[in-house]
């Protein structure tokens, strides 16, 4: 059933250089590994988007289109690699925006040719899971063993997968309609606090009193979740009490943005904990976007404290899209020699976790 990867501990062995690049949204990400081993990891954001108060599609790949080059060139640089010493290209295939990961795909497949290194497509949900293996000099290097549980949670997926080995996977659980990082980034928009609205509704909320307002909570049988109806709840809680005073807006939004950034989390905890009990595993990672709020992390320390877990929180630069996720990812594949070729085509929608 289990692959035969391995996770290498013996650091004077020579180990594979691996070349990431990672362009499924807004930011374009480029890193270099070797083995496990941090040696950079170059991003260049797009602050086009804020204006519009969210990713605009044909504005990220065209700006993607302009950072590609540069971006891999200075990861490179800072790695002290030449092209011509990695042994494999790992590109994210999806999921994501079709127009951005068509740069990224395209680029790795021209680079692959014109270096003759194979190419690794990978899961994008699958890299943000496996940051946790990413080694960094200087600092203590603690992973998750296996199998253990990740709780996945982004703008586009909110996911609990049973982690087996780095190239088994298992959904338990999803979202049903709307992703968790979507319902911040709405509640932000309908608040009036901009884009991008997960890290204003957080900050706002540490100000705030979270047990002053309650939100409704759906009910959704199995570890699936849905936070549509939490998102209605909140839109009917600010037009009823507008009505009665104009200015209460105003006066109550860090306690608006506290009480609802608590509905949210205890609607992931309650399955998480289920998945746990379930399961019997008591190793619990998270990733993803929302892997960054505050509140989320201390919760999922705390909740690890008292139930006995091992738990583990990403740095903050592993949170978001990156690099170094996707190449660490396709280290583990490449290990395996699970390489492909220059006809596979980036993918929009949500991969198998094969």
């Amino acid at each position: 059933m289990f692959s035969t990867f391995v996770l290498r501990k013996d650091r004077n062995m020579a180990e594979e250089i691996i070349l990431g690049i990672e362009s499924s949204c807004d930011d374009t990400s480029a890193a270099v590994l070797r083995g496990e081993t941090l040696l950079s990891n170059v991003m260049a954001s797009q602050e086009v988007h804020r204006r519009y108060g969210g990713v605009v599609p044909e504005l990220a790949s065209r700006a993607h289109q302009q950072n590609i080059v540069p971006v891999v060139s200075q990861a490179l640089d800072q790695a002290g690699v030449r092209p011509e010493q990695i042994d494999a290209i790992a590109y994210t295939r999806g999921p994501g925006l079709l127009g951005s990961l068509l740069v990224g795909v395209s680029f790795a497949k021209g680079l692959s040719l014109s270096i003759n290194k194979p190419l690794v497509d990978v899961n994008h949900l699958q890299g943000h899971i496996l940051s946790h293996f990413i080694r960094q000099e200087g600092k203590e290097y603690r992973c998750p063993q296996f199998p253990f549980l990740a709780l996945l949670v982004s703008g586009g997926h909110s996911q609990i997968v049973r982690v087996d080995d780095p190239l088994h996977f298992e959904v338990l659980g999803r979202t049903i309609d709307d992703a968790v990082g979507e319902a911040f980034d709405k509640c932000a928009k309908l608040l009036g606090l901009g884009y991008p609205g997960g890290p204003i509704v957080d900050k706002l909320a540490a100000q705030g009193d979270p047990e002053r307002f309650k939100f409704a909570k759906p009910h959704v049988p199995g570890l699936d979740y849905s936070f549509s109806g939490v998102k209605t709840s909140l839109l009917y809680f600010v037009r009823d009490r507008l009505k009665e005073d104009p200015d209460f807006m105003q006066h109550n939004m860090n306690d608006i943005c506290a009480s609802f950034q608590k509905t949210l989390i205890d609607v992931l905890m309650d399955k998480l904990l289920k998945a746990v009990k379930q399961t019997g595993i008591k190793q619990v990672a998270i990733g993803g976007g929302v892997s960054a709020n505050s509140g989320l992390r201390n919760r999922i320390a705390s909740e690890g404290e008292k139930r006995g877990w091992t738990t583990f929180i990403p740095e903050f630069k592993f949170t978001t899209d990156n690099a170094a996720m996707i190449a660490v990812a396709g280290l583990f594949k490449f290990r395996a020699g699970l390489t492909g070729g220059l006809d596979a085509a980036p993918v929009s929608r949500a991969l198998d976790f094969k």
